[in-house]
């Protein structure tokens, strides 16, 4: 016969939760070595994954300071499609923003969606609805984050006064 004490132990032996037991977490750590690989090559650029991971993580320290009430910062990063979605999905050079400064405001958005979403929804997994929700804004945020461009002067426009059409 088993005791109590040695099917308690079993069980958390076998559990697939937990850090780095065998769980999600190393998929994510598999996801986050091919995204700095894509990195690397210069196939994705850093703005989107970096500012998405880097407001999901500040939300979770700010916000979910206790861990007893909120998910750990740890579980936010290395569970679900947190890796996934930082360098695959939200990269999408079709429908995410293209602008240096929007890629910073987009990925940002979609970490604190992410955390809004896992922390007070229902939505098990939120990296695809927060990716979608930022595809909508993303034409809205490059048309107010367009570089400046130098070296030509500004376009005429109107009449001047005493000026015939």
């Amino acid at each position: 016969l088993i005791s109590k004490e040695t099917s308690d132990e079993l069980l958390q032996r076998n559990t697939f939760n937990g850090w780095l037991n065998g769980g999600w977490e190393w998929v994510n750590l598999a996801f986050l070595a091919g995204g700095l690989f894509l990195m690397a090559r210069r196939i994705i650029t850093w703005h989107i994954p970096v500012s998405m991971l880097a407001a999901l993580g500040i939300c979770s320290l700010i916000l979910g300071w206790d861990e007893d009430l909120y998910t750990p910062l740890s579980l936010h990063l290395l569970s679900g499609a947190t890796m996934l979605g930082a360098f695959f999905i939200a990269t999408d050079p079709v429908s995410a923003s293209t602008t240096p400064t929007g890629k910073l405001i987009y990925g940002a958005g979609i970490g604190i969606l992410l955390y809004v979403i896992r922390t007070w929804g229902a939505y098990p997994d939120a990296v695809a609805f927060a990716v979608l929700l930022m595809n909508f804004a993303a034409p809205f945020i490059d048309a107010y984050t367009q570089p400046r461009s130098y070296g030509h002067s500004k376009p005429k426009r109107g009449l001047k006064p005493g000026e015939k059409s």
